[in-house]
């Protein structure tokens, strides 16, 4: 197991390249699925849970073929089996989207109940009601699910949340279905444009991207062809608060700045400021960190919600950068049980928080940190967010467990030490 070493207290200065989407890559993946001809994708995150979909890929007979660095050509001429392998399917969340382009193209599946970050309950009821209305027959038994399509067909959904992963499992089995999908209380999240966008660039029919109520004629197949992965914004917006936490000054290249607008709104409300520079973003150093209060001098509260607000992947990051505030702030993350169960870690290193639930943490600062010898990271983005701490603290912290880091950051530590970072990798 592999741990980084860090020395806190050095400001970040320099400039960068923001990485492809961890949340999308994971998504159009598999919508190459859905062609038997050749699929480009490029700015192709090289993370953990990139590679693993891409073996899981591969198990299922496609080629895929790295054609030149963060470019892949991926190839479903012919699916040999539609049985997804359990060892490597169980790793990852992502795993279910699979159901939607397999049902689609072969018509069967079998998939284990899929893992991911340990982050509370994460249910998968919508994903089940969604295929069925589109024609799926689901059994479940001892931890497998079976599912089998005559066919699938045009429906009228209605999900019952907002969810990001159902609604990209609704897209991708509906794009080829006959007939007319209507998607209501659609996900509406950047990597989800991203990949409507790629399956209308492949032939697909999708209307009214972006919003809430989609569209979907279905046509009868798809054609190859060639897409870009956007930037990642949850990269984006942590080494933003990497910038202002240690005092540094940054440019992110390559940014897409035109999906930050929430995030910025909710950042400033912690005295966090950045500049689009065309498609790059500017972080100027010496931000003065203040909680701006609500109307009657009350305490802000930042609560995570379906997009365009505050995304929920962002919510250890804001946490974290409030410690460096002046004042008190609420965070409420409402999606997940256990999202918060990491300010235990801030807390060990002289932060001052308050867990009021699983869902509420009562944030005061600024408090200076310190390092620790040991620590672990719980999952992607708390880890992240451990490590934004660890490069403020004075003195070195040890941080455990960076495989969960790596699942959704293209190589951390050599951005951080390109930007002035003193951080190294350890293997054991």
């Amino acid at each position: 197991m592999d741990r980084f070493v860090i020395d806190g207290g050095h400001p970040l200065r320099g400039e960068i390249t923001a990485s492809g989407n961890k949340n999308a890559a994971l998504k159009m993946l598999p919508a190459c699925l859905l062609t038997s001809e050749p699929v480009i994708l490029r700015n192709v995150p090289d993370i953990a849970d990139v590679r693993i979909t891409a073996e899981i890929m591969r198990d299922l007979g496609v080629e895929i073929t790295e054609i030149e660095p963060h470019t892949w050509q991926v190839h479903a001429r012919e699916i040999r089996t539609s049985q997804l392998p359990e060892d490597k399917a169980r790793q990852i969340r992502s795993s279910i989207v699979m159901a939607g382009p397999l049902l689609a193209r072969t018509g069967s599946l079998a998939l284990p109940v899929p893992g991911g970050d340990v982050i509370g309950a994460r249910r998968l009821d919508t994903h089940i009601l969604v295929l069925e209305k589109l024609g799926a027959h689901i059994d479940y038994t001892s931890g497998m699910f079976t599912m089998n399509a005559d066919g699938l067909r045009g429906a009228n959904l209605l999900l019952d949340e907002a969810s990001v992963t159902a609604t990209e499992n609704a897209i991708l089995a509906a794009v080829t279905a006959s007939g007319t999908t209507v998607v209501r209380n659609a996900a509406s999240e950047p990597h989800v444009q991203n990949l409507c966008h790629m399956l209308n660039a492949m032939g697909g029919q999708i209307e009214n991207i972006g919003s809430n109520c989609l569209t979907i004629h279905g046509v009868e197949r798809l054609h190859g062809g060639e897409c870009r992965i956007g930037a990642d914004y949850l990269e984006v917006g942590s080494f933003i608060g990497a910038a202002v936490m240690t005092g540094g000054e940054i440019t992110i290249r390559e940014a897409d700045p035109e999906h930050l607008d929430m995030i910025a709104l909710v950042f400033d409300r912690l005295g966090v400021h950045w500049e689009a520079r065309g498609s790059d973003v500017f972080v100027p150093a010496g931000q003065e960190l203040a909680i701006r209060r609500d109307l009657g001098n009350r305490i802000p509260v930042i609560k995570a919600q379906p997009w365009p607000a505050f995304p929920s992947d962002l919510m250890s990051i804001a946490l974290t950068v409030a410690t460096q505030a002046s004042g008190a702030v609420l965070f409420h993350e409402w999606m997940y049980d256990g999202r918060l169960f990491f300010t235990d870690k801030l807390v060990s290193m002289g932060a001052r928080i308050v867990l009021c639930d699983p869902h509420r943490a009562l944030v005061y600062g600024p408090t200076p940190l310190h390092g620790v010898p040991s620590i672990a990271s719980p999952d992607i983005r708390a880890g992240m967010a451990t490590l934004l701490a660890a490069l403020a603290a004075r003195g070195q912290t040890v941080i455990h467990n960076i495989r969960q880091i790596d699942r959704g950051y293209e190589r951390v530590e050599a951005k951080l030490a390109a930007l002035g970072a003193h951080i190294e990798r350890l293997s054991d």
